[in-house]
């Protein structure tokens, strides 16, 4: 499976704000962007104008990196957001809210979305009872999401456990740290989403 294997913290300075792409380095002093906040490359400190057309690119690719999504699999998921009905940005942003491995993330079982994919990818989740080593599935209402048995020991998942309470958990998820599992309530809807990009503009980067 395609993945992007740069670095990470030359895409927060592309886009000129922390993505928390790096977990605990994000919030250090040696996050790159704190001492270089303008893009990388030789021409990073230029000014450059924002056309409506960047500005809807520079959204998008925003979003994709955020929740680390390429993208082929981006249009993807845009495409069956735009068949839903109500809002297509609201539908495309409930589609990667409700990917495993940002579930695993959003419940404080992972320090960021790519160390929650590794340990998707490692078999060490099961969804209602059933491994699944696939980042990319997806949660449904009622959905319960466990650490397997065998790898409750593992230093992520004790650490975890030590530090249940330090993360805000979304309210359409309920994390248990102590038995490590996620019950999944209800899809997101907007307001608790609290990735901060404007869907609209991917919308009408891809309505043209």
């Amino acid at each position: 499976m395609a993945r992007y294997t740069g670095a990470d913290c030359k895409r927060c300075r592309r886009e000129k704000q922390k993505l928390f792409l790096k977990g605990a380095k994000c919030e250090s002093a040696k996050c790159p962007i704190e001492i270089r906040p303008y893009p990388p490359g030789e021409h990073g400190r230029g000014r450059t104008k924002d056309s409506e057309y960047l500005l809807q690119l520079r959204e998008k690719q925003k979003c994709a990196r955020i929740y680390g999504v390429l993208e082929k699999q981006f249009v993807n998921y845009y495409k069956e957001a735009n068949q839903k009905s109500g809002k297509t940005g609201e539908n495309l942003l409930r589609i990667l809210e409700t990917r495993l491995d940002n579930v695993v993330y959003r419940a404080g079982f992972a320090k960021s979305r790519d160390h929650a994919r590794q340990l998707v990818r490692h078999g060490h989740i099961t969804v209602n009872g059933r491994k699944t080593d696939i980042p990319s599935a997806r949660v449904a209402v009622n959905d319960i999401v466990e650490v397997r048995e065998s790898s409750r020991t593992l230093t992520p998942f004790q650490v975890a456990q030590g530090e249940a309470g330090e993360k805000t958990v979304p309210a359409w998820l309920e994390a248990n740290a102590g038995n490590l599992r996620i019950l999944v309530h209800s899809l997101p809807e907007r307001q608790v989403i609290d990735t901060q990009v404007q869907e609209q503009l991917i919308v009408e980067l891809y309505s043209k």
